[in-house]
């Protein structure tokens, strides 16, 4: 009876043992099968997003193998979480998305095309104008340089006839052609070298005389008309203006305007103003080989 005792207690010990040991299987199968219903969950959830992204991928044309591919082999999540942060700090820091910044980034692309060719054809322009500068400063400096020679040698020529000796001749001032100015150097007979500002009035106009017709022979002209020139200058220098006039005058006509005698004399026609009444003028002109032709017919 005892034994039986014993035996039923051992029994009743053993149940209960294996029911808490089945107790406790059921907590932790129930315990896997929630872990295994949020590993589905979970599952589902990263389906979810893997065909976001592959459709993301694909409309930016391209598959996750190239992306794999490209990808920084040492790069780690954390890393990119990071740099992910940053990026969204910058687009949040730019403020509110500008829809019609498509539409201006457009308009003012084409702005952009047309100021760049407007640019460039300015561009061409301006090395098309500095050649044509760059040639026009050649040219003017190889005309400037055989005319200011010409006239150079026409003057060193005709000074000593208007003086009767002396010497004459044009000075640069500056080396480049293009600068430089001209200083007319002059020495009469029995004076030394000097700048035109230093002689008298009378050697100035002379000597003026002698440029102006250097340069006049360098491109002469039908007329020349010359207003008392000759004022200044006494009867000698006078006489040899007359010289230089005549010795011209079978190339150009002159037309001058002269109170003296001697000049008067190497004239053809002489045009004159008198007044014979009061406040009344006259013009008289008179031809000199016809009033010479009448002077000897008396």
């Amino acid at each position: 009876m005892g034994e039986a005792r014993n035996r039923r207690e051992s029994l009743d010990a053993e149940v209960r043992s294996l029911e808490q040991e089945r107790q406790k299987t059921e907590q932790a199968l129930q315990a896997s099968r929630s872990g295994l219903d949020g590993l589905r969950l979970e599952r589902q959830e990263r389906l979810v997003r893997r065909r976001t992204l592959e459709e993301q991928l694909a409309e930016a044309g391209t598959v996750p193998a190239a992306v794999l591919e490209s990808l920084d082999p040492n790069a780690s999540e954390p890393v990119w979480q990071e740099e992910l942060v940053r990026v969204g700090n910058r687009i949040q820091r730019l403020g509110a998305i500008n829809l019609a910044a498509i539409d201006e980034f457009k308009e003012q692309s084409q702005r952009k095309v047309y100021l760049d060719t407007q640019h460039d054809d300015i561009s061409r322009s301006l090395e098309t104008l500095e050649q044509a500068i760059r040639k026009i400063d050649r040219e003017t400096r190889t005309r400037f340089r055989e005319t200011y020679d010409r006239v150079d040698h026409g003057f060193q020529q005709l000074f000593p006839r208007l003086f009767g000796g002396g010497h004459a001749y044009l000075d640069l001032t500056d080396e480049d052609l293009l600068e430089t100015g001209v200083s007319v150097m002059a020495r009469p007979p029995g004076k030394r070298n000097s700048s035109i500002h230093l002689l008298s009035g009378g050697e100035k106009a002379l000597t003026a005389v002698a440029l102006v017709f250097a340069i006049f022979e360098l491109n002469p002209a039908p007329f020349c008309m010359l207003d008392e020139v000759d004022a200044p200058l006494d009867d000698a220098n006078v006489g040899r203006f007359c010289e230089m006039v005549r010795s011209m005058s079978d190339r150009v006509q002159f037309i001058f305007i002269s109170h003296n005698k001697v000049t008067m004399e190497i004239a053809d026609h002489l045009i004159g103003v008198t007044m014979h009444e009061p406040g009344v003028s006259r013009l008289v002109a008179v031809d000199v080989d016809e009033a010479v032709r009448m002077a000897a017919a008396s």
